[in-house]
């Protein structure tokens, strides 16, 4: 009897061990892709991310809440990824970041947090005490599972370790949900400071030509805010997605499209390619250092032209060194009223801070449609900046060809026949959101047919534009 009752006691005192052992083992996620998808050794990974991160321009787009990012291997889609981390402030203290991504090897429905540490080559991640909060809510379970092979939330970790210096993650699975729910959840605990992170793969296994149509129509889906639309698109976190774009509408976050890669770009195989964006999300009210002196200086211009009669002039070293490049730009005023002069340069002929001090007086006196501001009006005019792409050159072959390339909201449009040229700004789809009579009325201003985009002598291009005002 003594013996059976000690053999009992052996087995349960061994059970308990072997449960011990296995939730000890599980209190830190290891790195499954360190060595395969990512350098396995602290230096060498160090040293690629920073390589990744310096070869990213910041575009200092101002108070970043969210970030789309490929997770690939770092072959493929590390320096979109970086494209995308670059932008995110790193002054920021002790900030609380949600990732999600999807759940590629486990069948899930819902979402899975797990309370354990993150760790990568470059050390460990502490998890955060919100988790425990998060775990209530009838759509989040705790799903060990579903994270161990999943390789969507750790390929990213290792930018944030070199791009933050104090972080607690928040790893979230998302697998088959309602995203008004999830939205609800996050927006319920999103912090001032937090940040969103959506880990995700465009178009898989399409050729190129394929997948740049596809991938270029999911990008245009999340420009425009489409959380339905992207259920549509070939993408493999739509659920993520779509709950970030929800959010982004409820929050007035504005979305900047970074860059776009795909793995045929590094293999040269242009058979079967997987797709790669960077895309972050911009507190709409927040204007950048380099927004307020560009505001500041345009009516700093106004102001000196009409009391002293001179055009300002400002020392090259005064400016911000970004602000010091050759880049296109108009200047918009208006008044209560409406519309009181628009001008602007279509082509990157001079410095951005040039470009707005030359424009600024020239929307006030030089617009044909108005009669020059007077010295009197200035109080009443708020002042509307846009800084332009490059124009890209589109064949112009098909009517209705051209119509699916040109993008509402996101493009502006230069139509040029001969010597006559006309262009409208994105922000004027705002005013006339059907296409068709976009281009007929863009026609009509530049003195040609209204029917001359449909024309193949008619040359087209578009840009997009950085759109930023006074208050």
């Amino acid at each position: 009897m003594k013996k059976s009752i000690l053999f009992s006691l052996s087995c349960m005192l061994l059970i308990l061990l072997l449960t011990f052992s296995i939730a000890k083992s599980f209190e830190v996620r290891q790195p499954v892709f360190a060595g395969s998808w990512y350098p396995e050794n602290k230096g060498p990974l160090r040293k690629l991310v920073d390589f990744y991160l310096q070869n990213s321009e910041d575009l200092e787009l101002g108070n970043v809440r969210a970030i789309i990012v490929p997770h690939a291997g770092y072959e493929y889609s590390g320096q979109v990824a970086a494209d995308s981390f670059v932008q995110i402030n790193k002054d920021y203290d002790n900030v609380f970041v949600f990732i999600l991504g999807p759940s590629h090897q486990y069948p899930l429905k819902g979402v899975s947090i797990i309370p354990n540490q993150y760790s990568t080559p470059l050390g460990k991640i502490e998890s955060s005490d919100k988790i425990q909060d998060l775990l209530q809510e009838e759509i989040i379970s705790e799903i060990p599972e579903a994270h161990r092979q999943e390789h969507s939330i750790e390929v990213e970790l290792p930018f944030l370790q070199r791009k933050l210096n104090d972080l607690d993650l928040i790893p979230m699975i998302v697998g088959e949900i309602d995203p008004e729910e999830l939205k609800n959840i996050l927006i319920k605990n999103l912090g001032e400071e937090d940040l969103i992170i959506v880990s995700v793969d465009l178009s898989h296994y399409n050729n190129y030509s394929t997948a740049l149509n596809l991938d270029s129509s999911s990008v245009d889906s999340i420009l425009n805010l489409e959380d339905q639309e992207i259920f549509n698109a070939e993408i493999d976190a739509p659920w993520a997605v779509s709950s970030l774009l929800k959010i982004a509408k409820e929050k007035n976050w504005k979305p900047y499209f970074i860059s776009y890669a795909n793995s045929g770009d590094i293999t040269r195989d242009i058979t079967s390619v997987v797709g790669y964006s960077a895309i972050v999300f911009v507190e709409k009210s927040s204007l950048t250092s380099n927004q307020e002196f560009l505001l500041e200086l345009s009516r700093k211009t106004l102001e000196t032209y009409y009391d002293e009669n001179k055009v300002l002039e400002i020392s090259k070293k005064e400016v911000p060194r970004k602000l010091r490049k050759n880049q296109a730009c108009f200047v918009t005023l208006n008044n209560q009223d409406g519309l009181r002069g628009c001008i602007g340069d279509l082509s990157a002929e001079k410095p951005i801070y040039q470009c707005v001090i030359e424009n600024s007086i020239n929307a006030a006196i030089n617009d044909a449609r108005f009669s020059p501001v007077a010295k009197e009006e200035l109080g009443d005019i708020k002042i509307d900046i846009n800084l332009l792409t490059k124009p890209s050159k589109l064949k112009n072959e098909n009517p209705q060809e051209t119509l699916n390339k040109i993008k509402q909201y996101k493009h502006g449009v230069i139509l040029k026949q001969g010597s006559h040229q006309s262009t409208y700004l994105p922000t004027v789809w705002d005013l006339i959101s059907n296409k068709i009579s976009f281009l007929e009325n863009l026609c009509v201003k530049g003195n040609m047919n209204k029917d001359c985009w449909q024309s193949p002598l008619t040359e087209i291009y578009v840009y997009e534009s950085e759109d930023f005002k006074e208050d």
